[in-house]
């Protein structure tokens, strides 16, 4: 099913974002965490690429898994990373033939130690030009990208990252996933400038559940998003007590899921990290009280 047809019928869609592993043992502990999520029926789950489109294959490998062998709905991440124009086209076919109807275009993080994107001297620069693609086969793919509350990180201002935004909807996407935030000003101011940006398609929100406060820290200063000092400071004294910082983090999480609910977001965008128990509590307080 096509996610944009999920996200018209008018309630709230639930989706999870899983990585594939790089070893049997991590494959093992996601095919348990998709099991432990899977009874809370998510309306779909996607699926990422490793560093440097390192991990295309497993993506195709997993996406098909988990939509015709689980029956779980899927978007399959797709990059401009270390790919030319007729790898993309392979990897298309293969997730056609798998039946994969829902692709999120992005242009990918630079791999690791590069300092900036180096396209492929065959390949692509901008997600605008991935999802021109993605449209130009005929398939009818249901096309998703990101967008940034708190602006790209190598956007210079935020109207100019709308700017760019604005350029990759009109090419042909369906609908948006933000990057993690903590802070639902951001979201929301962000929706209200894009509105006015006439970027009219579902923003949906994405969210990270809290499990380890040293690695949001280092990941949040790559990306450009924020802690709020609020948040920081209800974490930062049990920073080592991980039982302590999960606990905090997922109440934290359950009123920003139900603030934004209340406040229009089509719906939530759990970064799980492949870890089931945080998603699961925050998802399960949100039915209970829906």
């Amino acid at each position: 099913m096509r996610i944009s047809s999920l996200l018209s019928r008018g309630t709230p869609v639930f989706s999870f974002e899983f990585f594939p592993p790089k070893t049997e043992a991590g494959d093992r502990a996601l095919l348990t965490t998709i099991a432990e999520l899977r009874p809370l029926a998510p309306d779909f789950v996607s699926v990422t690429y490793g560093a440097g489109g390192s991990t295309r294959q497993r993506t195709v490998e997993l996406v098909s898994y988990i939509k015709n062998e689980v029956g779980i709905e899927t978007l399959a991440h797709l990059t401009c990373v270390g790919a030319d124009r007729e790898e993309l086209l392979s990897v298309l076919d293969r997730l056609y033939q798998a039946g994969i109807e829902n692709i999120i275009a992005l242009r990918g993080d630079p791999p690791v130690g590069e300092e900036g994107f180096v396209p492929h001297p065959q390949g692509f620069r901008f997600a605008t030009e991935l999802v021109a693609l993605l449209h130009s086969q005929g398939r009818n793919f249901c096309v998703a990208a990101a967008c940034y509350p708190e602006k790209h990180v190598e956007a210079i201002s935020l109207d100019a990252d709308l700017a760019r935004l604005r350029e990759k909807v009109d090419a042909g996407v369906d609908f948006l996933i933000t990057q993690l935030f903590f802070d639902n000003t951001a979201y929301f101011d962000f929706v209200e400038k894009a509105r006015r940006a006439g970027i009219t398609v579902p923003i949906v929100a994405g969210i990270m559940p809290i499990t380890n406060l040293g690695q949001i820290e280092r990941f949040t200063q790559r990306c450009g998003a924020a802690i709020p000092r609020e948040l920081h400071e209800l974490l930062d004294p049990h920073r080592d007590d991980s039982e302590a910082v999960e606990r905090l983090s997922v109440e934290y999480a359950v009123e920003q899921c139900r603030e934004l609910l209340g406040g229009g977001a089509p719906g939530i965008h759990f970064y799980t990290l492949n870890k089931s128990r945080a998603t699961r509590d925050i998802l399960t307080a949100l039915r209970s009280h829906a």
